[in-house]
């Protein structure tokens, strides 16, 4: 069966061992962010509307879940903004009916928090983080080159009256991209929107993968280090740029798709196709080869290695969209 809108399980240095769900078209998102690792957004938006029928994704999930693999998290994420679909109530919904022994996450960039229905299926989830990089709208401008209309201090609204409807897990992602939002102004205004805000967990994270932008560079450890002593919040820590040592087994006839798909949601180096995939790098290197020389992915060198990425116009990319 051809997964064209559950990918995984991957290795997620925030979740653990994750199984991911794309509601969303390739890179069709509220923002057009600097840093992302899917590229450039390529349709700006914030009109929600079911982009896929929810029955194909209900469909792919039992064929997955069916064996009942051992996961961290079941994550709503992938090459867009998720709350943009109005399937995400009912998905959320339904892994909670059919699935209940599993932990239900949503990565979302926190745009439309200020929307009564998207917090109100939010609720329905175990775990929500949104992400939060300023409080300066010219910063957030910078940063996240939104969709017009859009501001930081409505956003952050919307996560404070999230905080107060939800009974779940709130983690809060602080994107750190140094001289944009390291100031002392900055941090300052960070600091008393999460106070506001009141997250479970802070999480400080920064680069990792290639970027929408080549001059996006990634925060030292120590950096992200010195901005968590000051946001003093407890429980805030970063994320580590390796995750955890552990391996998901892959039949061989799956490697090349699972490859692919992997590929076609984030970036990856060989050594993380290896923890993804739980091939050898002999096996995954052979594979990277083979679709390197069909066109299907692209290879890149940055700091922490060569990063292969599927091609944006590849048919898998974005959930087959």
């Amino acid at each position: 069966m051809t997964q064209r809108h559950v990918f995984g399980p991957v290795l997620s240095r925030r979740l653990g061992l994750s199984l991911g769900i794309d509601l969303i078209p390739y890179k069709t998102c509220s923002y057009d962010c600097v840093y992302c690792e899917c590229g450039r957004t390529t349709v700006q938006t914030v009109t929600r509307r079911e982009f896929f029928p929810v029955e194909d994704v209900m469909t792919e999930l039992r064929a997955v879940l069916a064996p009942r693999p051992e996961l961290d998290s079941i994550t709503l994420a992938g090459s867009g903004e998720p709350t943009l679909s109005l399937s995400l109530g009912r998905v959320i919904g339904f892994l909670k009916d059919e699935f209940p022994d599993y932990t239900v996450s949503v990565l979302t960039n926190g745009s439309l928090l200020t929307v009564p229905a998207v917090r109100e299926e939010l609720v329905l989830a175990d775990r929500v983080i949104p992400t939060l990089t300023t409080t300066s709208q010219e910063t957030f401008e910078r940063i996240h080159r939104p969709h017009p209309g859009l501001e930081v201090g409505a956003i952050i609204g919307g996560m404070e009256r999230f905080r107060t409807e939800y009974s779940g897990q709130l983690w809060l992602e602080v994107f750190v991209i140094p001289g944009l939002n390291t100031s002392a102004a900055e941090l300052a205004g960070l600091k008393d929107a999460i106070e506001r805000i009141d997250p479970d967990r802070v999480q400080l994270n920064t680069l990792d993968r290639p970027s929408a932008e080549g001059w996006v560079r990634a925060a030292p450890d120590a950096e992200l280090e010195r901005i968590g002593a000051l946001l003093g919040r407890p429980g805030a820590g970063v994320v580590r740029r390796e995750p955890p040592a552990a391996r998901v087994p892959a039949a061989p006839a799956e490697a090349g798709e699972r490859v692919r798909a992997t590929l076609c949601r984030r970036p990856s180096t060989i050594s993380d196709l290896v923890l993804t995939t739980g091939m050898s790098g002999g096996e995954v290197a052979k594979v990277l080869g083979v679709l390197e020389r069909a066109g299907l992915v692209t290879s890149e060198r940055r700091r922490r290695g060569v990063f292969y990425t599927c091609r944006p116009d590849d048919d898998a990319a974005g959930g087959g969209a």
